[in-house]
């Protein structure tokens, strides 16, 4: 999302007219165009190689990127070669397909590939034709791909979907964009052979029955001009300017507050362009991101920036259930 969601989405509130009747309007083409693809009228593409495909049904975050960057590593440590193909959401030339490394510009290869790319080292392709960036992948040498984002992308045939859940916001109204935040029914969600949530105060579904749990670990934070990484709690009792350009910045500054870090918060949107004018809020407060938003400010960075890592964390149940979908096909020995 490039601003904040309408209150109704979460908050509750009446779904104005309007919004009703456009999100009618959204379902019907929705309907029609799984309706092609389920009829062979629009074709997936496969690309020889087994696809993973992370995403989610509501518009914005949950969680998509640090699970894509978990599936990776533990592909890589089983054996696997694995790629990322994404579209590079709010990238300048989207037009334009693009190897992204570390050192790619955000603004040429998107924050999250970039971000995979840094904390991977894997190959990453960005393309708006998913399927064009899983063949590019594939003839590299790679014998998985994983790709972040791209659920509702059927031009790329997958063997392994994983809906991400926000285990506090769920699905909002239920209701599809733009009434609510859904992208498709939440009937879609069954078609997932895995659904993995994302925290919430609410405990899942039994493992193996429905809903996987995930949760994001943090415990450091690492200077953006390079240096010895600080341990959160040694900002534990402190108030703190916290940056967040994320679908749900709350996300962050909660995992903030529950290290004793007083927080001031600063809600960017999605995919936020920044500035030097972003960063200057008028104190010399330390400022902790998010490592998405991190990728961004690197050349705008001071001695008080810091970027705040996440590791995914999943049941070995989850990953047992995982490789056994995906077989040995490809792997090396």
């Amino acid at each position: 999302m490039a601003r904040r969601p309408p209150s109704w989405w979460f908050e509750g509130g009446r779904v104005p007219i309007t919004a009703r009747a456009l999100s009618q309007a959204y379902r019907a083409a929705v309907s029609t165009r799984r309706w092609l693809y389920g009829k062979g009228l629009k074709r997936s593409r496969g690309v020889g190689v087994p696809v993973i495909v992370v995403g989610n049904l509501i518009a914005g975050g949950s969680g998509k990127t640090p699970l894509a960057i978990a599936l990776v590593e533990r592909l890589r440590a089983e054996g696997w070669s694995p790629g990322v193909a994404s579209r590079g959401y709010g990238r300048e030339q989207d037009k334009q397909a693009v190897w992204v490394e570390a050192g790619t510009d955000p603004r040429q290869g998107g924050d999250e590939p970039v971000l995979i790319a840094h904390r991977t080292g894997v190959p990453v392709r960005v393309d708006r034709d998913r399927a064009a960036a899983a063949r590019a992948l594939a003839d590299a040498g790679c014998n998985v791909i994983v790709c972040d984002d791209g659920l509702q992308h059927y031009r790329l045939r997958r063997d392994i979907e994983i809906e991400v859940i926000d285990g506090r916001r769920r699905y909002g109204n239920g209701r599809l964009i733009p009434a609510g935040p859904l992208r498709e029914p939440p009937a879609r969600s069954g078609l997932c052979h895995f659904r993995v949530v994302n925290g919430g105060s609410e405990p899942v579904a039994e493992p193996g029955f429905g809903e996987w749990p995930m949760r994001l670990d943090t415990g450091s934070a690492l200077p953006l001009l390079g240096g010895r990484p600080l341990p959160l709690q040694a900002f534990a009792d402190r108030r703190v300017h916290a940056v967040a350009g994320i679908g749900d910045p709350e996300r962050f500054f909660a995992t903030l507050r529950g290290h004793g870090i007083a927080v001031v918060p600063h809600a960017f949107p999605d995919h936020h362009r920044y500035t030097a004018q972003d960063l200057r809020f008028g104190s010399d407060l330390p400022v902790l991101m998010t490592e998405k938003d991190a990728v961004k400010c690197q050349a705008l960075a001071g001695e008080r920036h810091f970027s705040v890592p996440v590791t995914a964390h999943l049941p070995e149940a989850f990953w047992i259930s995982l490789l056994d979908r995906l077989g040995t096909r490809g792997a090396n020995p």
